[in-house]
């Protein structure tokens, strides 16, 4: 026996993330601010809430440095992955933009290793919502590349890369090429698994900057 319907129901769900906000020294909340998300790796799970300052952008805010955009850092929990949580980030997202005066045209998301794969797999899922985006060693799905064809991207990889081999990156990036996108690709020669170390520097923030959304 054969049965075909449809399946329906409203469920109520509980989002909770710990994570980190950045505003530049001189916001105050009267003009919109660009804003960067950033995805964290799988050492950084869990609850421990200043692991979110190892790496990337907030790391060299801890070390004294100002940015002229706000930043966000939400925190996986333990033994989950930034793909569990696709939905969920989008709340969190309409949320921080509901909280802090966000220039919804300029929102840029980037992650490194698991959240490199995070930051390709909201990008697939969610193209619209951003004006950037910047995966660091992560993986992506390289047939549903096209989803991001026109996003303008700046992709790093470590060639001596050995956790998340390189060919992962060139998958993408060939994807897109190949339908002509809109994507830099750049590869550190000699550079194993950090190549988050070289990626967030003032050159990315430059070119962070000058992308807007269309």
């Amino acid at each position: 026996m054969l049965k075909e319907d449809k399946y329906v129901k409203t469920i109520e769900k509980q989002i909770t993330f710990n994570y980190v906000c950045y505003t530049p020294e001189d916001y105050d909340g009267s003009k919109p601010y660009p804003l960067v998300v950033f995805l964290h790796g799988a050492g950084e799970r869990g609850d421990d809430i200043s692991l979110l300052y190892k790496h990337g952008f907030l790391k060299h805010v801890k070390e004294g440095k100002n940015y002229p955009f706000i930043i966000v850092a939400p925190q996986c929990p333990f033994e989950k992955y930034w793909g569990n949580y696709t939905e969920s980030l989008n709340v969190f997202l309409d949320s921080i933009i509901e909280e802090y005066n966000v220039d919804v045209d300029r929102i840029y998301l980037t992650g490194l290793s698991m959240g490199g794969t995070g930051t390709w797999h909201w990008l697939l899922a969610s193209p619209e919502r951003f004006a950037a985006g910047v995966p660091i060693c992560g993986t992506g799905v390289y047939w549903n590349a096209y989803k991001v064809r026109t996003l303008p991207l700046w992709v790093f990889h470590g060639n001596k890369d050995t956790i998340v081999p390189i060919r992962e990156s060139e998958a993408m990036v060939e994807s897109l090429n190949n339908i002509d996108g809109n994507v830099k690709f750049t590869v550190l020669d000699g550079v194993g698994h950090n190549a988050w170390e070289y990626a967030y520097n003032d050159e990315l923030v430059e070119w962070l900057l000058q992308q807007k959304r269309k």
